[in-house]
């Protein structure tokens, strides 16, 4: 993979990570009960793609 493709691999990680950290916290603070278990998840999955796309950018 060229060094172009990391870069934009690592950058798109990124900011899937930034907003997965803005969803879990809207998800924190502004929600209760199973919209903020649903939105924990969700949050958590988004979080496991970025890894995962940081993890790639690196290979």
């Amino acid at each position: 993979m060229d060094p172009m493709t990391k870069m934009w691999m690592s950058l798109i990680a990124i900011l899937i990570m930034g907003l997965s950290v803005f969803l879990i916290t809207f998800a924190r603070n502004r929600t209760k009960g199973l919209l903020r278990g649903v939105l924990s998840v969700i949050a958590f999955v988004i979080m496991l793609i970025g890894l995962l796309g940081g993890l790639a950018s690196i290979m």
